[in-house]
């Protein structure tokens, strides 16, 4: 039978290597959640300072979680808050990097042209959308859209009540919805994800 997180970071206190365990099943996961954040770059060092964090606050693991996604999303997510000027920034200059670049010349099918226009234009939007919410607010919308989480997953992660992430979620979707024109905030997500 495969261990449990919670029973490998117990483990870990006294045989430090074990806690590689937890750094093979989750770093991918950390990763991609990093790079789409912040680029591929930062997230390397990131997904690093992720796993040192937890390493030495494993000793404060709440043994009652046996998967710690969550908690390693939170210390992630705290991570993401030390570069969160950097990150509006990113999205400001995307939507001003990608207004009006649609330079499809090359393209050899009018339908091809079309929906890469559309595109751009949409992932532009889509950049100031996100760029215009509150820190708090892009962080659930993020990790719902992206990494899946549930809502008591985001709660753990974030360390905040359900019913926050709920209210945070609902906002962050409006917010977007009308940046985007009234565009259907599941298709948002759809972006998103693939983003």
């Amino acid at each position: 039978m495969t261990p449990t997180d919670a029973e490998i970071i117990d483990r870990s206190r006294h045989e430090p290597n074990a806690f590689a365990a937890i750094f093979d099943r989750h770093a991918p996961h950390i990763q991609r959640y990093l790079a789409r954040r912040l680029g591929p770059q930062v997230a390397d060092d990131l997904v690093a300072e992720t796993f040192l964090t937890a390493f030495d606050k494993r000793q404060r693991y709440d043994q009652a979680r046996p998967d710690a996604r969550p908690w390693l999303y939170g210390i992630a997510t705290n991570l993401v808050g030390q570069h969160r000027r950097q990150e509006a920034r990113r999205y400001q200059a995307r939507s001003s990097d990608n207004a009006g670049q649609a330079d499809a010349a090359e393209q050899d099918h009018a339908d091809r042209v079309a929906a890469e226009v559309t595109a751009r234009a949409m992932r532009s939007m889509l950049a100031g959308a996100l760029g215009g919410l509150s820190d708090e607010d892009r962080d659930v919308l993020l990790l719902v859209a992206w990494e899946q989480l549930s809502y008591e997953e985001v709660a753990a992660a974030l360390a905040i009540p359900v019913g926050t992430v709920r209210s945070r979620l609902h906002r962050a979707r409006r917010k977007v919805r009308q940046a985007l024109g009234g565009q259907n905030p599941t298709e948002v997500e759809e972006l998103l994800n693939n983003g």
